[in-house]
């Protein structure tokens, strides 16, 4: 799959999360076989570009492949100065937020209310892509609603205004993430455009993915909720397109090593005070089907130093890779 002059490993892309998709789950995601992977939206408001909430969205230090950065916004002007400005600091494309449904997002005519104004959406392709000289991509939904799924027409605005390629959440804004995704309007978009479509919401496995890719005529997945603690996500869908076997989850061995040292990268990035905190929502995906009660999650989470998680983490897996039938009770 290309992206503008680049070529992607393979078709499987990260999702760009809020709060999640940072430098350490973006280069973990990538290791675990991902194509590309997509920053934290940032804001296209210039005032909040020097705060250390933005800086840490920015890192992209010792990232191997190809640096996607989303940005967000409704201003023409102040959107392409912000694609300008991730560009200066390494942004390989530059991808554009049309997709959040968050009301914080969208009370600013920001995200998936730009849906409702056309016009407003070419004038914004048209300034970021004139301004920078590298891909711009665009995630969107189908619509703001089920009454007003204009998915086709924002993808032939998109198109004529020189986007590279286009990720659809087969949803709408008012659908949130409730229900279940629709692919028909993907298949629509798909038919309609020769730029690159990417598939997006409720593909959770590889079976899925497969489906998913036939049905719509996709070239490409997007997977977001469905890697959060679980990276391993991106190999599973790999191998199974390339080689038709489903591969197991990982050990507990190898949940291990993967988990904490994912842990030991957000002390890295954030320090241990904040850390710490970022952590734990992390560890709660990670074993959220090993520790269904949540009595471990809610011990780990009143740890407040870092050695301390970590002992946690290694008596949880040594427990869990030793018993059967696992009580999280004991691992505290």
């Amino acid at each position: 799959m290309r992206i503008g002059p680049y070529t992607l490993k393979n078709n499987l892309i990260l999702a760009p999360m809020a709060g999640v998709t940072d430098r350490p789950f973006r280069r973990l995601c990538s290791e675990m076989g991902a194509g590309l992977v997509v920053s934290e939206m940032l804001s296209s408001n210039p005032k909040v570009w020097k705060t250390a909430k933005s800086l840490n969205r920015m890192n992209h230090e010792g990232e191997s492949g190809i640096r996607s950065i989303q940005i967000a916004g409704s201003e023409p002007s102040l959107m392409a100065e912000a694609a300008q400005f991730n560009v200066e600091r390494g942004a390989q494309i530059i991808d554009i937020n049309m997709g959040c449904p968050a009301k914080k997002v969208n009370k600013k005519l920001a995200g998936s209310a730009l849906l409702q104004q056309p016009e407003l959406v070419a004038n914004i392709l048209d300034a970021v892509v004139k301004s920078v000289d590298v891909p711009v991509t665009l995630k969107i939904r189908t619509g703001w609603d089920v009454d007003n799924r204009n998915g086709i027409h924002i993808a032939k605005i998109a198109q004529d205004k020189g986007i590279v390629s286009i990720a659809v959440h087969g949803r709408t804004r008012t659908c949130m993430f409730k229900g279940h995704a629709e692919y028909d309007t993907i298949k629509a978009i798909k038919a309609n455009v020769s730029i690159p479509v990417i598939a997006n919401g409720d593909i959770k496995n590889a079976l899925q993915a497969k489906e998913v890719l036939h049905y719509t005529g996709a070239d490409g997945i997007m997977i977001g909720r469905a890697a959060q603690g679980n990276p391993w996500i991106f190999r599973q869908i790999e191998h199974f397109l390339s080689q038709g076997i489903q591969l197991e989850k990982p050990s507990p061995q190898e949940m291990a090593v993967i988990s904490i040292r994912h842990v030991h990268d957000i002390y890295d990035l954030y320090g241990l005070n904040m850390g710490v905190r970022i952590a734990r929502k992390h560890v709660g995906w990670y074993l959220d089907s090993y520790d269904p009660e949540k009595e471990f999650r809610r011990r780990f989470n009143k740890i407040d130093e870092g050695v301390l998680q970590i002992e946690a983490l290694e008596e949880f897996f040594s427990l869990l890779s030793k018993q059967v039938n696992y009580n999280p009770c004991n691992a505290a």
